[in-house]
């Protein structure tokens, strides 16, 4: 096996950054379900954050929120985001949009009309059309907006784009990446994910958009072109799915309307091309390692039994060292304990970037691609055929 001298540059640094506490940063929650939970607890960490307001679709949901959290004086009583967004008296500087998928486009074009920065979950929104619309508030508004991508902080993530753009693999031309869970329909706190009317996308837009993100960002994410893309639902709209609650498997199989396991076969500018699967749920343990195919050497990347926001372990590249075909060995980094996580730096760059008059973190014009590639997937598989990417002008 050939030994690399430069093996320490990937090994976890932790610096610790100072920050200017004084100069306080007031944000505000649309929504505050499932995902809300790890945002505020992720910004109770940060030493420069306010949190001054809050509001939800369901009555109530809001104030018990907050309290369950235990944060006081936190203003909850809105009809809608409208609302908190039209009261001058908070003095908001950004907001947190944890809605479910098919409420992410209209309070971020909202938000941003209202002079705020925002940090908007996963994914970007459900169709290339209403990404388009965001951007453009975005653009109009000069507001910072990020999209909720943590696996971006993985240093795991960071050594694989590092890696690639090196050179050390040449010209990458074939990639297949994916991931999934043999049983993994996510419904512990209701149906928000699985109905067609609150989702909209299912395994592609819950962890597919992250396996899409770990490769197109190592690459410099180039322009998608074609997508030819298969999804099903076998799982989900079976009754007898035992990754159900027993009480309510006929209930939730009866409202399942998204994917819970997707494919494709999508062309890149730049001649490269991606084989992926995703899924929720299937019969085996793992879809396959992500192997980036170059012209120089390849990169298998081992899979996670869930998907998790990194990587399964060491990082292998296959090459040839004076005429002799080798395996390098790229050790897997372990975080130490007392590293923030790929969450908190996600809430941290977001804040940097705004108290820094910086840039977005996970830019728009990233992940509109990866969207528009989501959206391919689904339009593909209905229409039963191959699929141009058409991005509008922003």
């Amino acid at each position: 096996m050939a030994e690399d001298k430069n093996l320490d540059a990937f090994k976890e640094t932790h610096e610790e950054v100072k920050i200017d506490a004084g100069r306080k940063i007031r944000i505000g929650f649309i929504g505050c379900g499932w995902i809300a939970e790890s945002h505020i607890k992720s910004l109770l960490k940060q030493p420069d954050v306010e949190i001054v307001a809050g509001c939800d679709l369901i009555p109530g949901k809001a104030k018990k929120f907050f309290e369950k959290n235990g944060v006081e004086g936190v203003k909850t009583d809105y009809a809608d985001h409208k609302e908190m967004l039209a009261d001058k008296s908070l003095r908001l500087d950004a907001v947190t949009i944890c809605t479910y998928n098919r409420q992410h486009a209209g309070p971020a074009i909202e938000s941003l009309n209202a002079g705020l920065h925002v940090l908007l979950e996963k994914p970007f929104t459900v169709t290339t059309e209403e990404a388009v619309e965001v951007m453009r508030a975005e653009k109009k508004s000069g507001k910072i907006l990020s999209i909720g991508f943590q696996p971006r902080f993985d240093n795991n993530m960071i050594m694989v784009k590092d890696i690639v753009q090196s050179g050390e693999l040449g010209k990458v031309y074939y990639i297949q990446t994916g991931g999934g869970r043999r049983r993994g329909i996510p419904t512990p706190f209701g149906t928000t994910f699985i109905e067609n009317e609150t989702a909209g996308l299912g395994a592609l837009a819950d962890i597919g958009c992250y396996s899409l993100d770990m490769v197109l960002n190592a690459i410099g994410y180039p322009k998608p072109l074609t997508v030819s893309g298969y999804k099903s639902d076998f799982f989900g709209k079976d009754p007898n799915y035992c990754g159900y609650p027993k009480a309510k498997r006929a209930e939730y199989a009866e409202k399942f309307g998204v994917d819970d396991f997707a494919a494709a076969f999508i062309r890149l500018e730049g001649g490269v091309v991606i084989s992926f699967r995703i899924a929720w749920a299937m019969n085996l343990d793992t879809s396959g390692d992500t192997i980036i195919y170059g012209t120089k050497g390849s990169m298998r990347i081992p899979s996670t039994e869930c998907w998790n926001g990194s990587i399964g372990g060491d990082l292998t590249i296959y090459h040839e060292v004076a005429g002799k075909q080798v395996e390098t060995k790229i050790p897997q980094i372990i975080p130490k304990a007392s590293a923030p996580s790929n969450f908190d730096k996600k809430i941290r760059s977001f804040l940097d970037a705004i108290k820094n008059g910086g840039t977005a973190p996970v830019p728009t014009s990233q992940i509109l691609y990866n969207q528009a590639i989501l959206d391919g997937i689904a339009r593909s598989s209905d229409l039963g055929r191959e699929v141009e990417i058409e991005i509008p002008e922003i």
